[in-house]
């Protein structure tokens, strides 16, 4: 599955438009890695297992809107717009991943 952010993909004619496909991702952050990482962000560096946790949320919405895609006969999407939010959810915060494009096909 071809995928860009681009209306266009170089080199390939668009031949059909599918419509708009979305995948969604949340996870729980764990409250003993939140503490954690808010330790290592005030005294400085880069919190690993959040970096992990978003990757790993981004991974499966691009996985769900590929599913889709695929299931209209699409053989990319283009015009791919990601976006990152954090939920307040009682004692913990949630990490959301929500990705959306066009599905086509191109040759």
């Amino acid at each position: 599955m071809l995928k860009s952010t681009t209306s266009v993909i170089e080199g390939r004619r668009i031949t059909a438009y599918h419509g708009i496909v979305t995948g969604e991702a949340i996870l729980g952050a764990n409250i003993f890695r939140d503490l954690f990482a808010g330790i290592r962000d005030i005294i400085g560096g880069r919190s690993g297992a959040y970096e992990k946790e978003l990757r790993k949320a981004r991974e499966m919405a691009f996985a769900e809107m590929e599913e889709q895609a695929r299931q209209l006969g699409a053989n990319a999407i283009v015009g791919i717009d990601i976006d990152y939010e954090t939920i307040s959810a009682g004692s913990g915060n949630m990490l959301m991943v929500t990705v959306s494009g066009t599905a086509v096909t191109v040759a």
